[in-house]
């Protein structure tokens, strides 16, 4: 597990004299996963550390209306780093949970909604660990920096320079999540053009939640600097694999992993596989949690390598679960429907709610699946029992609706304003008039 750096305030306030640093950057995240930030001058750090810094909650996505709007930032000191220098002024950031004025956690903040779902597996003695795999598109931007839709390179999956144009940016990109203390595995071009993937080693689920929007923060950023645009959209380009966020998860109690078990075979332990038959069991009702996007569903279709079929494996890439073939330590189950809009503090809070779900019931998973599922046909599927996820938002929202079991993932004020929020988006796809459209009726009819 990665040790995160404990540090006191007082150390804080010597590292922002020793770095110069002149500006605090106080950074949140809203319902949609989107990175918030307040910037304040590094003279009022003595404020920021007393968490007296307040925001306008009625103005974020899903946080309050305006009759019951003041909030404060409450900093976690753990979450501090300086940030690197980008030609500009130094800057340090810290992640803060929202607060209520009354000192207690805001039910709607998302960071501290996964927080009261940890606390609840802590209570248990269990830890979820999450290795992500965060995928991503570069773009090119014209002469006057408007997007565009070209990738800047048309290489394969593990090409090299000169084929491959991003080595440069993604060796900028790991030096500075290095820097911010990540633990990079390993980098390369993925298998659509334009298209890459970054793994930094798994942590605790909070860390690692922390550690995808500042990864995100720091790509977009990079590749900006760079001429070019990033994008996390999961299916930015039709006819080639789109962008998924394979999440490798893990339980472990008194540091050591409840997956691995030598006496069983596969070296699965009853808790892994109680934790897959949960993750099976309610994947569907969470799948618009952890692909929030209309767009979201054009990837999650048969071929381009994506995870559709609700069935778990060992190494078969075909199935939604996969377990590697690392052991020890390392056992694991790879979740691989998520994408990379996802916000991963809900996505993170449902997954451990499933597999809490599974190990409590005894939820036995089915038989491992060891046939290519993309090769099979209906019938065969139908007769091994093989389901598929949602085919749209709207399907994932009914579904979502209905189960206990993501209400209380998420909280009443969470799942509320989500549902609300995504019913819309779902509502302005479904009247949109799209290009498609009018490429195939507008000279027809």
């Amino acid at each position: 597990m990665t040790d995160k750096k404990k540090y006191t305030a007082d150390e804080i306030k010597k590292i922002i004299k020793e770095e110069k640093v002149e500006f605090i950057k106080l950074q949140f995240c809203d319902i949609n996963g989107q990175i918030k930030n307040l910037s304040v001058p590094a003279s009022q750090v003595d404020k920021v550390l007393a968490g007296d810094y307040m925001l306008d909650g009625s103005s974020i996505k899903g946080f309050r209306n305006i009759e019951t709007s003041d909030m404060n930032f409450h900093p976690d000191l753990d979450t501090f780093a300086v940030l690197p220098n980008r030609k500009t002024s130094v800057n340090a950031r810290i992640i803060c949970d929202v607060y209520n004025t009354d000192g207690t956690p805001f039910e709607g903040c998302p960071r501290a909604n996964l927080k009261r779902v940890l606390e609840k597996a802590k209570e248990k003695g269990l830890v979820m660990n999450v290795g992500p795999e965060a995928e991503f598109f570069l773009f090119k931007r014209d002469e006057k920096g408007e997007l565009t839709m070209d990738t800047h390179d048309n290489a394969n999956y593990y090409d090299a320079a000169p084929d491959d144009m991003g080595e440069s940016i993604r060796t900028q990109i790991v030096r500075t999540i290095s820097g911010l203390g990540f633990d990079v595995e390993a980098s390369h071009h993925e298998s659509a053009k334009g298209q890459h993937e970054i793994d930094f080693k798994y942590a605790d689920a909070l860390t690692s939640a922390d550690n995808i929007i500042t990864f995100r923060y720091i790509v977009k950023a990079i590749a900006r600097d760079n001429g070019q645009h990033a994008t996390f959209m999961p299916k930015p380009i039709a006819g080639i694999n789109g962008s998924g966020m394979h999440c490798n998860v893990s339980i472990f109690k008194d540091g050591k992993n409840m997956f691995y078990d030598p006496n069983r075979a596969h070296l699965l332990s009853e808790t892994a596989l109680y934790s897959i038959g949960g993750l099976l069991e309610h994947v569907k009702q969470f799948t618009a949690i952890t692909n929030p996007t209309v767009n979201s569903y054009k990837r999650l279709v048969p071929g381009y390598e994506a995870p559709v079929y609700l069935a778990w494996s060992l190494a078969n890439r075909s199935a939604l679960i996969r377990v590697p073939l690392k052991k020890g330590n390392a056992t694991r189950v790879e979740l691989r429907s998520p994408d990379p809009s996802c916000n991963p503090y809900l996505a993170f809070a449902v997954i451990l709610e499933a597999m809490m779900d599974g190990i409590e019931k005894k939820i036995k998973p089915p038989l491992d699946i060891d046939k290519n599922i993309y090769q099979m046909d209906d019938r065969e599927r139908k007769r091994a029992k093989i389901e598929t996820l949602p085919g749209s938002l709207y399907e994932a929202l009914m579904l979502m609706k209905k189960s206990s079991l993501v209400k209380s993932a998420l909280g009443e004020h969470i799942f509320k304003e989500f549902m609300q929020s995504k019913l819309k988006e779902w509502d302005g796809y479904r009247t949109a008039v799209t290009k498609y459209e009018l490429d195939m009726y507008l000279e027809r009819y």
